[in-house]
């Protein structure tokens, strides 16, 4: 691919980079509306609306009729499942934390998803993934000292402890995404993401799911328009471009994440974040570099 053409690709990327970023904003508030695990169920309730019309016309458009096979389900549905529990978490998680350090700490995942990598694709983890992983814990240790030192506060953990969980689980999503991305358009992935988190998460709805009132209907409608579109850039970008190229645009959703922490919630950037966040990025991006495994984001 000539160099002219990664522009557009790029400038895609970090459009859709940046609807994740404000979607978590808009996430945020609607968890503190109904919870999180209720702006999740709705969310995906809404974002199986949208993300239907436009599966229905790209399975026309590529001849296939019905649902899709065994094999392809079986991907959807361990995968709709993962990202089900991982996004709860992270907002559970979000609520307590700034969305600045929640979104810094959810940078270790793609060095998590080498390992998994190794343990679930047989991939070699080389010496620039051990080293970057160090640089990144080291980056978790300075966000996380923040917590137990003089502003500790129990529900600060509790979101520490959950964003890590979330993570963790964000971290094998990559590699199922991986699998995934073989078999299915990216209209299909949406879709299903979105329904199956909404069917999966439906039996605790009645508890864990109040009716959300007007606007906060509005609010989980503009995270699921959000959300969806994002998906849709980011899958019409990879398409175009190598992931080497548009992987570490990814770390431009800590800008969109501070500045909606800022204006939003009055969420302080502090210098602790500022130092964990370098070091996480620096062992990412030391990790990915050309010769190691190398895992497209979500």
């Amino acid at each position: 691919m000539s160099r002219p053409s990664l522009l557009l690709p790029i400038l895609v990327t970090l459009a859709g980079l940046a609807c994740f970023g404000v979607m978590d904003g808009v996430m945020k508030a609607a968890s503190i509306a109904v919870g999180p695990y209720g702006a999740m169920f709705w969310r995906g309730l809404l974002g199986a609306l949208f993300m239907l019309p436009l599966w229905l016309r790209s399975r026309r458009r590529d001849g296939a009729r019905g649902w899709p096979g065994r094999a392809v389900m079986r991907v959807h549905l361990l995968r709709g499942a993962v990202a089900a529990v991982m996004a709860v978490t992270f907002f559970y998680g979000l609520v307590r934390t700034p969305i600045a350090e929640a979104i810094a700490l959810s940078f270790i995942a793609p060095l998590l998803a080498l390992y998994l990598a190794a343990v679930l694709l047989g991939e070699t983890v080389g010496r620039r993934a051990v080293v970057g992983s160090v640089l990144a814990l080291a980056g978790v240790a300075v966000i996380a000292a923040g917590k137990f030192g003089g502003d500790y506060s129990a529900e600060g953990v509790k979101g520490l402890a959950a964003i890590l969980v979330s993570a963790v689980l964000y971290a094998w999503n990559l590699v199922l995404q991986r699998q995934q991305a073989q078999l299915a358009s990216p209209e299909e992935i949406a879709f299903f993401q979105s329904g199956l988190a909404f069917v999966l998460l439906a039996p605790g709805a009645l508890v864990l799911a109040p009716m959300p009132d007007p606007a906060t209907w509005g609010v989980i409608a503009a995270a699921a328009v959000l959300a969806t579109t994002s998906l849709m850039l980011l899958g019409w970008a990879y398409a175009r471009a190598e992931a080497q190229v548009l992987v570490p645009l990814e770390y431009t959703a800590f800008i969109w994440a501070a500045l909606v922490g800022w204006i939003a919630f009055a969420e302080p950037l502090t210098w602790r974040t500022l130092a964990g966040v370098t070091l996480i990025v620096a062992g990412c991006l030391f990790a990915s570099r050309r010769g190691e495994p190398h895992l497209e984001p979500a």
